[in-house]
């Protein structure tokens, strides 16, 4: 992630990933276009999926866990009667089913998914077993068995129904949510086998569609300076956590890692949360209030 050549930037830049590439990649590409030494990015997008792929720079990769973290959103579209070896259509098809799912039957059980739910990630994953991706494990031929998993689902709407066989939703989940398998076990509730045909994400923390770049609009620009006009705040991944303004003297004691009294900042109704700190308008820290200290959690330095 960090480059010995490259400028000393910091942002974020709102990738719509497009189908076929890794998110990765996204990441050599954008730092190559925009001469960066240091980046990242939030959340794995499987290559044949789209969308909302924020990649940090700099000062903001500290700020990565506070993104991948966040509720996640998707558009997913399911065909019924096939199922893939990797749930999605880069998948061989393994197994057929003739019942196609009337839409009645498909809203009977979509609220059966919706809270807490546990799930068996795919194999064709980048979940780690024994300290190796599963799906190179599983492209040697090993047998994997990836445990189950709990996570929430916050709401499912159906936006159409293109065809009989077809069936495209809107979910709204938490972090470590497989669409893949959510849209198999959807179809195997049914009574029936089924895999995405395409996923897009649209929205991933803070961030969504509406801050989107796409890779092309930044191959276009001419100069290496305008790309890197276009990142966006470091502190736009925390515009819903409260804000403290420090002083000049205390910014200075956080960004050498020493805590601060709260007795000089109204803080008391924030006990037990991490907030944002800053200082003449510029971001300073991310800390934590408790009762009888503001600690420093991460701390910014842009010079």
């Amino acid at each position: 992630m960090k480059h010995k050549k490259g400028d000393k930037i910091s942002g974020w830049l709102v990738i719509d990933k497009p189908a076929g590439m890794g998110s990765t990649q996204v990441v050599s590409q954008t730092r190559r276009l925009l001469n960066a030494n240091k980046n990242g990015h939030c959340g794995t997008l499987d290559p044949f999926a789209t969308g909302v792929l924020p990649v940090a720079f700099g000062e903001a990769t500290k700020l990565i866990p506070y993104v991948t973290d966040g509720d996640k959103e998707y558009e997913f579209l399911l065909k019924f009667g096939e199922a893939t070896d990797t749930l999605d259509c880069d998948g061989k098809i393994i197994k057929t089913n003739s019942k196609i799912p009337t839409l009645a039957e498909i809203e009977s059980v979509l609220p059966q998914f919706v809270g807490e739910i546990t799930q068996v990630p795919p194999a064709y994953s980048a979940i780690k077993i024994n300290g190796q991706r599963a799906y190179d494990l599983v492209r040697k031929g090993q047998n994997v068995d990836v445990p189950a998993r709990k996570v929430r689902i916050h709401s499912i709407k159906i936006l159409e129904r293109p065809q009989e066989n077809l069936l495209r939703c809107l979910v709204g989940c938490s972090k470590g949510t497989y669409i893949r398998t959510l849209g198999a076990d959807i179809a195997a509730k049914l009574g029936t086998v089924g895999h995405l045909q395409a996923l897009r994400r649209t929205k991933c923390g803070n961030f969504d569609l509406s801050e989107k770049i796409l890779l092309e609009n930044l191959k276009n620009m001419e100069y290496v300076e305008e790309r890197q006009k276009v990142l966006l705040p470091v502190i736009t991944c925390l515009r819903d956590i409260a804000d403290i303004a420090v002083t000049e003297a205390d910014a200075a004691k956080l960004r050498l890692g020493q805590g601060l009294s709260p007795r000089a900042y109204q803080v008391f109704h924030l006990l037990g949360q991490e907030v944002v700190a800053t200082c003449n308008g510029a971001l300073v820290a991310v800390v934590r209030i408790d009762e009888g200290r503001i600690s420093p959690v991460r701390v910014f330095n842009f010079n």
